[in-house]
Parts: C-alpha cells; structure tokens; sequence
C-alpha cells in the first residue's frame, strides 16, 4: 500500500512538472517565439495561457511596447559649415518578432545594429541642412525625414520606428561666441532699420499733420475774419438806425460812454479849456444849444 502511495505521489509530481514545463504565460505586452531545439517554430502573439513541447521546445518572450534608443551626441557639420553637437534618440517597436530573432536575436543587439543607422540617417539629413534650418526653421521636417530614412532601412530588423527627435542642437562651446555675436549684430541692424523706417514714417504723418493744421487755422482766421466784418457791419448799421431813430439820445449815450472811458478811477488829470465841449452836459443836462441839438461829448485828444 506505501509503494502504492509513493508511486501515486511520483505520478503526481511528474505530471506536475510536465504541465509547469509545457505551459508558458504570455502578458497583454509580450508576444513569444517558440522555438523547437533552437529552430523558430510559431509567433504567439494572443496573450494568456499556452503551451509547448517540454524540453523540445523553448519560447523567447519580446516586449510589445513602444521602446526607446538614445544615441551619443555627435558632431555634425551643416551645409553652411557650421559644426552643431546633436542628440537624437529614437522610439521603436518590435513588430515581426520572427525577423528580430533572426536578424538581433534580442533587445540588446537593437543599439548597436539600429544605433549607427538612426546616426547615418541623422548625418546625411543635417548635413545637407543649415544652421538655422536645424534650430529653427525645418526642424520638425528633419526630424520627419531622418524617421523615414530610418524605416527604411530598419524594416529588415523586424521594428518599426515610430518617432525620432532631435533633444539638443547646439554650436560647440568654442564657436557659441562668436555665433551669438554675429546673430545679435543682425539683429541690431534689423532694429535700426525698422526704427528708421518708424522715424521717416512719423516724420511724413506729423510733415502732413503740420500742413493740414496750419490750412485748418487759416480757413479759420479767414471765416472769423468774414464773421468779424460781418458783425462790425451789423454793429454799424445798427448804430446808424439808432442815430437816425434819435440824434439827441444818440449823442447822450456815446458822451456818456467818453466820460466812463475818460474819467478813470486812477488819478487821471486834464488840462482843459473850461469851455471845452467834453463838459457840455456837466454844465447844461441837454448839452450846447437848445433842446434836442445837443453836442456829443469826446475824450480829449
């Protein structure tokens, strides 16, 4: 009965260790090659729970997920001769894992095979490119052509490269200086010029702003003059109908208007004949003559 038991348990484990040996667990970002005494035999590439030959078949896992190779900074010469110091670093993704086998056999191998052609491709695009088409102006064009030629060429590796960027582009340490001054001079002059250009247009708007100023003010003075000899005229004629209407109150009121304009609260003397007409209606209320005939007093001249 114990060797009964005992060779229960045997079968038993045996067959505990055939299934933990035939079963392999694929994750939701894994895909798995199997392979039979080292000869690829199927791509899994559906996650969960499946199964192989123990020890005749062997299973390699790869990761499905978008991964990522830095390069080293390398120095580049632009088309204009300006040498920069560039990092590029690219993100790929295992897509035929059959091929990856076969060409880098594992994640380890991708920096030294797809390193060199993420830099080549890198070269050959900067190179034929300007210092400010680097930096500034086709960047983002560049880094589109450096991805294309990268798939290109690394299609044959089973990857997919979907993105390449440039993280630095920067002029060597010595020749910044020189570099920065040039641009900032640029700079200057272009700021020059647009502030002539500011100083000639304002000098032409406040030329014509002057021009139509002094025309405004002399149509003005020119209609206030008009308005001033017609109003003088009016004042004329109003007076003469006045004087025609009634000499004597006419002659009253303009004397009484010389007596308020020459008899001024500040000392003024006269030296005056004491017949002179200015006093006429200081001696008689109704002047020289008679009634109604009286003469307009004058200031002394």
């Amino acid at each position: 009965m114990r060797a009964f038991l005992g060779f229960l348990v045997f079968l038993l484990a045996a067959a505990g260790i055939a299934v933990y040996a035939s079963a392999f667990i694929v994750h939701q970002n894994e895909q798995a090659l199997v392979l039979e005494f080292g000869k690829p035999k199927r791509v899994v590439q559906q996650p969960g729970l499946h199964w192989k030959l123990p020890l005749v078949e062997t299973v390699d896992i790869f990761d499905k997920r978008i991964l990522d190779i830095d390069t080293q900074t390398q120095e580049v010469t632009a088309s204009d001769q300006k040498r920069l110091l560039v990092d590029v670093f690219a993100r790929y993704k295992i897509v035929d894992a059959l091929k990856f086998y076969q060409t880098l056999r594992d994640e380890r191998q991708v920096r030294s095979r797809l390193g060199p052609i993420v830099e080549s491709a890198m070269r050959r695009a900067l190179g034929s490119s300007t210092f400010q088409d680097v930096v500034r102006d086709k960047r983002e064009l560049l880094m589109k052509q450096i991805l294309k030629n990268v798939n290109d060429e690394g299609e044959d590796f089973g990857l997919q490269v979907v993105d390449v960027r440039i993280k630095r582009a920067d002029l060597p340490e010595q020749n910044q200086k020189s570099v920065f001054d040039r641009m900032r001079a640029e700079r200057q002059r272009e700021a020059a010029e647009f502030r002539a250009q500011g100083t000639g247009e304002a000098s032409r708007i406040r030329g014509t702003a002057d021009r139509d100023v002094t025309i405004i003010k002399a149509e003005a003075t020119r209609k206030g003059e008009e308005l001033r000899g017609e109003g003088e005229a009016q004042r004329n004629s109003i007076f003469a109908a006045a004087f025609s209407q009634d000499p004597d109150f006419f002659g009253f009121y303009r004397s009484m208007q010389a007596y308020e304009q020459g008899l001024q609260p500040n000392g003024t003397k006269f030296v005056l004949s004491p017949d002179s007409e200015f006093f006429e209606y200081f001696k008689n209320p109704l002047g020289t003559g008679t009634a109604g005939q009286g003469t307009t007093a004058r200031p002394p001249q």
